[in-house]
């Protein structure tokens, strides 16, 4: 078991209010930083109650009748299902904590954005959300498709990026893992 602390790979989050385009940002970064070699594992928190599994399926019918966790496998991939045993929101260490670190360069979080872990923050002036980076230590990179307020995070040392150029934020990424 790590520590978030301890994390034996590059671990970088994407933190912003809902609605930023942190799913989009994502799905344009992802083939962008494998096609440089790097095998990516990925956590996403949810709000809401998931569930992947059909009914139909004996998966699904085994973890409804008291499996508490599941892992289904095929020739193309395994999926694993845990369940919880009460509502209560996921901790960040627990989910990395499922992954192979032995098969994977970075890991990418959506979400969290309350944990203490490196981050990029998504800001979008135009949704009148405040800036996460005045209060949070961890965000390392504020990605905005408009000018913002700098004079409360000049001295926190941020790099800024533009939300639209997938390549700036894919050698931003790039670089990261190379100095972690």
């Amino acid at each position: 078991m790590f520590c978030i602390d301890d994390f034996p790979i590059p671990l970088l989050g994407f933190s912003a209010f809902s609605g930023t385009g942190k799913t989009t940002l994502i799905t344009q970064l992802l083939p962008k930083l494998t096609e440089h070699g790097l095998r990516i594992g990925m956590v996403k928190h949810s709000h809401h109650d998931i569930e992947m599994d059909n009914p139909n399926k004996d998966s699904y019918k085994l973890r409804k009748a008291g499996a508490c966790q599941m892992v289904l496998a095929s020739p193309h991939r395994t999926i694993m299902f845990a369940e919880q045993a009460e509502a209560e929101e996921p901790k960040l260490i627990t989910q990395l904590n499922w992954l192979n670190t032995d098969e994977l360069d970075l890991v990418l979080v959506e979400g969290f954005r309350h944990e203490a872990f490196t981050k990029i923050e998504l800001h979008r002036p135009s949704l009148g959300k405040p800036l996460l980076a005045v209060d949070d230590q961890h965000i390392i990179a504020i990605a905005t498709d408009a000018a913002i307020e700098q004079k409360k995070l000049l001295a926190k040392g941020l790099t800024y990026l533009d939300l639209n150029d997938i390549n700036a934020i894919t050698d931003f990424i790039i670089h990261y893992c190379q100095k972690a």
